[in-house]
C-alpha cells in the first residue's frame, strides 16, 4: 500500500507543472503523456483539489478547471515558484540525495551530483562552491546499471546475467523492465521474467551483466501494478522449508533474511522458518551463524549441517588447531 501511495504522490506532484506547461490539454492527451488511464487522471485531478497550503481554506488550495476536453490550472498554490530551502531543509535534502545516489539505478548519478553541488552552493551562498561542484566528476555508473536505466527509458527488453542468492546459481534470462524500486535499503529492477512467467525483483548488486535488446518490452498489463512482485519471498510450498531456533543474541537475522517468526521461548530464543532452494546453500548459510542458530528440521538439512560441522572440526584437528577428541 505504501508503495502505491508513493507512486501516486509523485504523479500528483508532477501534474501541476505539467498542466501549467500544457494549458487546455485534453484528458486523453494528458493521460497518454503521464502514463495513466483517463479514469485515473480524472481521479487524480479531483484529489488535487484537496491539496494546497497550510490553512486549507479558500485561496490556499490548488484550483483547476477541468473536463475531459480541457484541463487548466487556475491557482497553483505556489507549486510553480522556485523552492527556497531553509538551512535545515537543505541539509536534510543533501543527506537524502547522498544516500539515494549510492543506490544503484535509483537516479541518474550525473544529475544527482549536479543537484548536490547546487544545494551546497546555495547553503554556502557563493558561486565558488557551485563552480567546484560542477568540476567534480561523479563516479562512473556500472555498465549493467546504465543498461537497465536506458532500457526502462526506451521501453526495451533486457538480457540479464543474474546471481540468485537463494539458489546460489548464476542464470541468464530475458526480462521486460517495469520500474526501479527501493525495498529495505536495496534497489531492485522490477520486471516481468519471461522464463518464470511472472513479476520478479532483481537486486542491482546481483546483476552481473545487462544487455539492452532491440525488441520492445511487453510485460502483461496486470504485471505493471505498482505492488506486483514486491513480496520478495513468496510462501511457495514447492520450496523446502527450514525450521530454526535462533538464540536471543542473534534475533537480528530475522531482519536480514526472509524468515517467518513462529514463537518466542522463555529464554528469549526465537523459533522461525525460512524457505530455501538448495540444501547445500542453506547448510553453508546456517554454519556461518555458529551456535547462534540451531536447525530443527527438516531431517536432511539437520544431517547436512551436522556433516559439514564434523568435517570442519576434523580439518581443524588435522591441522593441529584443536586437541584430539
Amino acid at each position: 500500500m505504501s508503495s502505491r501511495l508513493s507512486v501516486r504522490l509523485s504523479r500528483l506532484l508532477n501534474m501541476i507543472p505539467y498542466f501549467i506547461a500544457h494549458p487546455g490539454i485534453s484528458a486523453a492527451e494528458a493521460a497518454a503523456d503521464l502514463g495513466v488511464t483517463t479514469k485515473q487522471l480524472m481521479s487524480d485531478l479531483n484529489q488535487l483539489w484537496m491539496c494546497g497550503l497550510p490553512g486549507y481554506g479558500p485561496g490556499d488550495l490548488i484550483d483547476l478547471s477541468f473536463s475531459e476536453e480541457s484541463i487548466e490550472v487556475t491557482f497553483s498554490a505556489g507549486i510553480d515558484r522556485p523552492l527556497r530551502l531553509t538551512s535545515t531543509e537543505a541539509t536534510a535534502l543533501l543527506v537524502a540525495l547522498r544516500s539515494i545516489v549510492d543506490m544503484p539505478g535509483m537516479v541518474d548519478p550525473t544529475a544527482a551530483h549536479a543537484a548536490i553541488a547546487k544545494i551546497e552552493a546555495a547553503i554556502a551562498g557563493g558561486a565558488e562552491l557551485a563552480e567546484n561542484g560542477r568540476s567534480r566528476t561523479p563516479p562512473p555508473e556500472a555498465p549493467a546499471v546504465a543498461a537497465v536505466r536506458s532500457a526502462l527509458a526506451l521501453g526495451r527488453a533486457l538480457r540479464l546475467v543474474y546471481y540468485s542468492a537463494s539458489r546460489d546459481v548464476v542464470s541468464e534470462r530475458i526480462v521486460d523492465p517495469i520500474r526501479i524500486v527501493l525495498v529495505d535499503d536495496n534497489s531492485y529492477l522490477q520486471a516481468w521474467c519471461r522464463q518464470a512467467e511472472g513479476v520478479r525483483l532483481f537486486r542491482f548488486d546481483r546483476i552481473e551483466a545487462a544487455t539492452e535488446l532491440d525488441e520492445l518490452a511487453r510485460p502483461p498489463v496486470h504485471a505493471t501494478d505498482a505492488t506486483a512482485g514486491l513480496n520478495l519471498f513468496q510462501d511457495d510450498p514447492a520450496v523446502a522449508l527450514a525450521r530454526l531456533r535462533i538464540h536471543a543474541d542473534y534475533a537480528w537475522v530475522l531482519d536480514q533474511y526472509p524468515m517467518h517468526r513462529l514463537a518466542v521461548h522463555p529464554d528469549g530464543s526465537l523459533e522461525a522458518t525460512m524457505r530455501f532452494a538448495t540444501l547445500d546453500w542453506m547448510a553453508r548459510l546456517l554454519l556461518g551463524f555458529g551456535a547462534g542458530v540451531t536447525v530443527l528440521g527438516p531431517p536432511e538439512l539437520v544431517a547436512a549441517v551436522r556433516e559439514r560441522s564434523n568435517a570442519a572440526l576434523a580439518a581443524y584437528e588435522e591441522a593441529g588447531y584443536l586437541e584430539a577428541r
